[in-house]
């Protein structure tokens, strides 16, 4: 079944569209072989032709893995803030002498928060393919959480890193230091 709707298309948007989704269709139903475990088959063995094709080797993992980052770090605002935040945090903890531990979870939580930038710009991505231009409360409800969560964690990691870094900067000989 075609799920498109006309008012978002103009005629020859929405025939491309329906064209590419009837290809799609067929292409799903003329190889449902590929798509059926057959008996006896495991999930591991089944060979895949298409976009979710599985890396064929560990650098082709890493180069899919860095297009993604790079992907989020070009369109991506707050990727870009978080960075900076990060990159701050530990050059700061670095300038202070702050212990190899306390270094580690700064790090840590830093990644945090990129992890789940990264996941929310593949939730995102993944809301508007499926809702094209069309508006849905739970697409709505499904990027705000997914920034709710890197929010969360950004807040965490500000905390955290208060606690650390905050004791050896109040500590600091700040007339020394200008001079």
């Amino acid at each position: 079944m075609i799920d498109v709707r006309i008012d978002n298309f103009n005629s020859e948007e929405y025939l491309f569209v329906g064209l590419l989704q009837l290809k799609y269709h067929s292409l799903i139903l003329n190889n449902i072989d590929k798509f059926v475990l057959k008996k006896g088959e495991k999930v591991s063995e089944i060979k895949r032709d298409y976009a979710w094709q599985i890396a064929p080797n560990l650098l082709a993992s890493f180069k899919y893995a860095m297009a993604g980052i790079n992907y989020t770090f070009i369109t991506q605002r707050n990727f870009r803030i978080h960075l900076v935040m990060g990159s701050i945090a530990l050059s700061l903890g670095a300038f202070l002498h702050i212990s190899h531990i306390e270094m580690a979870i700064i790090a840590l939580t830093s990644a945090v928060v990129l992890a789940l930038e990264l996941l929310n710009t593949a939730i995102e991505s993944v809301v508007d393919l499926t809702v094209k231009q069309s508006y849905h409360e739970l697409a709505k409800i499904a990027k705000d959480c997914a920034a709710g969560a890197v929010l969360m964690a950004a807040v965490g990691a500000l905390i955290v890193a208060g606690f650390i870094l905050l004791p050896p900067l109040l500590a600091l000989d700040w007339v020394s230091l200008i001079k």
